[in-house]
């Protein structure tokens, strides 16, 4: 009877599958395909849940088949995220009028997205301490203190990480193994090596014009096929969003979000602050709010659902530029900068609200200046190397909290609703680095104006 069933949901996937590929012949607007598949993938993963339940053999079969358009599309970004962001880099350098712009570009990138996660942690600092947080209040299960004790084991693997030694774990010592991504900071070693080809081609550029042009044409010309690459994954987002949607709502566990209900709607109240945060840099550069939310939100809703900075990164980068009118290399800096540093829900909301959480249990007042100073400057430099990818916050807490001498392995107490406050952590993550984006570019006067108000600017990108 289970496998009934079990084909019965796939069925019923493969229609909706059908729907959005007939909105997309019917050239339906991105944005619509977009959200309608985010909608109906919450509305097939609420059905999962009331007709079976979320551990049973049907759903988890069942999403395992979901699986193949959730995680096989991300899978496909995550192929291109690395080619994109190195032949982009390079493009981009190449193309420059001045090379001293590239040191500007990077520096302000690194000053907006480090100073919003500094804001980030006050803003989770107030959201513990308005909604009275407490370690003590959550109760400890079997699976909590399994995940304290596997924390307090990668613990050892991180707590002697000197500021230092993080800047130096940037640096990359082999640049073919951090384009497998192995390491935490393997995107920002592959943009530091693409930066050192690209200058290396401005000097060949003046000293061998004939050798740099055929090698600038190459370039261009990778790049070229590079985004068609990324435009033909990206007309998949419907179907990948529905996919992930549709598998997070089938296997959440409902009583886990109940027991700790005062957590998410805390998590929640700080990551739409922090929206607003965003919002409010973007207004106050004399840029309209309205058209950069609504020009982002298909890229949000990826994030949202995918968990993944990194796996958004080629969204983000399509968006910035064709859309929001971010200069190219500005874009592909931010997005790729982005994954890693300065997260604002991973790096910085979350770190500050488990601190505040957990310090009482540990006899110290987290309200106090001398403490809440700490705590937002260790998260400010902690900030840097946060992997782009779902667990990024983990490794983020595991150094806050053990340079805040408090123990580590009570974060365990919250592995019921990772998943869930994770999505919202991940999209302001992505919301970050665009708008750092788009700020530095208006800043160094490279914003193409007419293209953010353009409305329909990404709709036509995507539908080449």
């Amino acid at each position: 009877m289970d496998t009934i069933f079990i084909i019965l949901n796939i069925v019923v996937m493969l229609a909706i599958i059908a729907l959005l590929f007939y909105m997309q012949k019917k050239h339906v607007s991105f944005s619509k395909r977009v959200f309608t598949g985010l909608g109906l993938g919450v509305g097939l993963g609420a059905l999962l849940q009331i007709a079976y339940s979320a551990d049973s053999e049907v759903v988890r079969v069942t999403t395992d088949w979901y699986n193949i358009a959730g995680r096989g599309y991300v899978s496909l970004l995550m192929m291109i995220v690395i080619p994109l962001v190195m032949v982009s880099i390079i493009q981009s350098i190449i193309n420059l009028e001045k090379s001293a712009d590239l040191g500007k570009m990077s520096a302000w990138i690194i000053t907006f997205l480090v100073g919003t996660a500094m804001i980030a942690a006050l803003v989770g600092i107030g959201s513990a301490a308005i909604f009275d947080l407490n370690a003590d209040q959550i109760e400890i299960g079997q699976a909590e203190q399994d995940r304290g004790i596997a924390l307090e084991e990668r613990l050892g693997d991180v707590k002697d990480l000197s500021t230092p030694e993080k800047i130096l774990s940037f640096i990359p010592s082999n640049p073919f193994l951090d384009m497998t991504g192995q390491r935490a900071t393997s995107t920002i070693a592959v943009v530091i090596f693409s930066i050192f080809i690209g200058i290396a081609a401005l000097g060949v550029r003046r000293k061998k014009p004939e050798e740099a042009k055929r090698f600038i044409g190459g370039v261009n010309a990778i790049y070229a096929v590079v985004m068609r690459m990324v435009t033909l994954i990206l007309r998949l987002t419907p179907y990948g969003i529905l996919g992930l949607m549709a598998n997070t709502v089938a296997r959440t566990d409902i009583a886990g979000i109940v027991e700790l209900g005062k957590f998410v709607g805390a998590s929640y109240v700080a990551l739409l602050v922090m929206f607003g945060v965003h919002l409010l840099f973007i207004a106050g550069f004399g840029l309209n709010p309205f058209t950069y939310v609504r020009k982002v939100l298909p890229v949000l809703g990826f994030a949202f659902t995918s968990r993944s900075s990194a796996g958004t990164i080629p969204l983000n980068i399509q968006t910035q530029r064709n859309s929001l009118g971010v200069h190219d290399g500005i874009a592909n800096m931010s997005a790729s900068f982005g994954a890693t540093i300065g997260q604002n829900g991973c790096a910085g909301i979350y770190p500050a609200m488990l601190a505040v959480m957990i310090a009482p249990s540990q006899g110290i007042d987290p309200l106090t200046p001398g403490f809440i100073i700490q705590l937002v400057l260790i998260i400010g430099i902690s900030s840097f190397g946060v992997a782009g990818v779902g667990g990024g916050a983990t490794f983020a807490a595991l150094i806050v909290l053990s340079s805040m001498n408090l123990p580590v392995a009570l974060a365990g107490l919250l592995i019921s609703v990772e998943p869930l406050i994770d999505m919202g952590r991940t999209a302001l993550n992505v919301n970050d680095a665009m708008v750092s984006g788009t700020l530095t570019s208006k800043i160094m006067k490279k914003l193409n104006i007419k293209r953010y108000n353009d409305k329909n600017a990404v709709e036509k990108e995507v539908s080449l």
